[in-house]
């Protein structure tokens, strides 16, 4: 059973490293979640500039799933079986060199460089040092391994994509949603007028999270109701992406998250008078740094919504390929 988030902060003890093995979930084949199973793995070796971390936490993303099932970035797994996750938050074990900023001890968060290595359902991960910052020091290890990739998507889409500012009109589909919850925070904070789509149970949550308006989905064509925005952020895609040309401007931006399943994105924008743009995330500590800031500030907030050991693997990535996730699914790694 998932528990609900509660106040996870603590003092994380220090594994002794080197390790030979270390407990992970991996998937053994691609396929459907029961595939997800706990295993022993060979502990990763920091080199260079990595930095190997303690994981206490790892959050689980739509990425993860898709890329469990044989699509997502799957063509990049090397070899299965294969353990993911990108998201982790937890304590380092060794740094570069004596002097570098993160030594043994602290306590951060980031991303892993998965899949090209190992992913953060595991005990350790060793990752580039510019893709680890500090931990906020209020949350826990459980809240912050809900914040890296959603949160840097959704900087991306809103600040350096859309550009928010005060006046400008977004409309933010998903707005309940690991990205889209911090998309709506964002835009607001940075003094855009922000529309939301989002699930009946979610939409006075999302309200009270900066958006001004909130559609019901499952009562509602938002194209029916809406239009002249200045940009839309599709975190949803499909016929979603599509219909969405249509409540833009002329020269109005829609920025598609999952972009992948749109390949004649640029093109159908266009040809409607507007601009599209696909996005990825990219794992960049300056930038989650200053996340972190506004989170310890009180202007954002982040939402882990459900939290699962780590052998209960499969279990997360079901209940988050149901759709009706607030906020993050997150793993329990390990103890601290």
């Amino acid at each position: 059973m998932a528990e609900r988030t509660a106040d996870l902060v603590g003092t994380t003890a220090i594994a002794p490293a080197p390790v030979v093995t270390m407990r992970a979930a991996a998937a053994i084949t691609p396929g459907g979640p029961e595939v997800l199973t706990p295993t022993l793995v060979p502990a990763p070796t920091r080199v260079g500039s990595e930095v190997l971390v303690r994981v206490v936490a790892a959050g689980v993303n739509s990425v993860d799933a898709k890329t469990r099932a044989g699509s997502g970035v799957s063509g990049g797994v090397a070899t299965w079986p294969m353990v993911p996750g990108f998201d982790f938050s937890g304590v380092v074990v060794e740094s570069p060199y004596a002097e570098f900023p993160l030594q043994p001890g602290d306590e951060v968060f980031g991303m892993t460089a998965f899949p090209r290595t190992t992913g953060s359902y595991a005990e350790y991960v060793a990752v580039p040092a510019l893709n680890v910052a500090r931990k906020p020091s209020t949350l826990s290890h459980v809240e912050a391994a809900a914040v890296p990739l959603a949160a840097l998507t959704a900087w991306g889409a809103v600040v350096d994509l859309a550009k928010a500012h005060e006046g400008q009109r977004i409309l933010i589909h998903a707005g309940a949603g690991g990205v889209g919850h911090l998309a709506v925070q964002f835009a607001a904070y940075f003094g855009a007028e922000v529309t939301a789509t989002a699930s009946t149970r979610n939409v006075d949550w999302v309200r009270r999270l900066g958006a001004n308006r909130v559609i019901d989905y499952t009562s509602e064509d938002f194209e029916e109701v809406l239009g002249d925005f200045d940009v839309v952020i599709d975190a949803v895609g499909g016929d979603t992406g599509r219909r969405s040309l249509t409540v833009l401007r002329p020269g109005g931006h829609l920025v598609s998250l999952p972009s992948s399943s749109w390949p004649t994105l640029v093109a159908d924008a266009a040809a409607a008078g507007v601009r599209g743009t696909g996005f990825w995330v990219v794992p960049e500590a300056s930038t989650l740094a200053v996340i972190g800031r506004l989170i310890t500030s009180g202007d954002v907030r982040v939402m882990a919504d459900s939290v699962f050991p780590l052998e209960q693997a499969a279990e997360a990535h079901r209940l988050l390929e149901t759709g009706h996730v607030r906020g993050k699914v997150v793993l329990r790694i390990s103890d601290y």
